[in-house]
C-alpha cells in the first residue's frame, strides 16, 4: 500500500514541476515566471520533504533549508527590482 502511495505522490510532484517549467518557458510576463520559478523550488522542497518521510532520514535537510533561502532572496530580489522599475 505504502508504494501505491509513493508513486502517486512521485507523479503528482513530477506533473508540478512539469507544469511550473512550461510556465517558467512560456510565460507571458516576467512575474509569471519568478510565481513559477517558486512553485517549482516549492514543489522540490516538498517532494525532498516526502523522500525524508518515506525513507525516515535527515540527511537532506540542509539541502531543504538553503532552497528555502534562496527562494525567498530570489522573491525578494525581482520584486525589489521590479517595483523599483514601476515607479520610473
Amino acid at each position: 500500500m505504502m508504494g501505491v502511495v509513493v508513486i502517486v505522490a512521485a507523479v503528482l510532484f513530477g506533473a508540478g514541476g512539469l507544469c511550473a517549467v512550461y510556465r517558467i518557458i512560456r510565460g507571458p510576463s516576467v512575474l509569471d515566471r519568478v510565481i513559477a520559478s517558486d512553485v517549482l523550488v516549492a514543489t522540490v522542497i516538498c517532494a525532498l520533504g516526502a523522500e525524508m518521510a518515506i525513507n525516515r532520514h535527515v540527511d537532506t535537510l540542509p539541502v531543504l533549508l538553503v532552497l528555502a533561502l534562496f527562494a525567498v532572496l530570489g522573491s525578494l530580489a525581482v520584486g525589489r527590482f521590479l517595483g523599483g522599475k514601476e515607479h520610473s
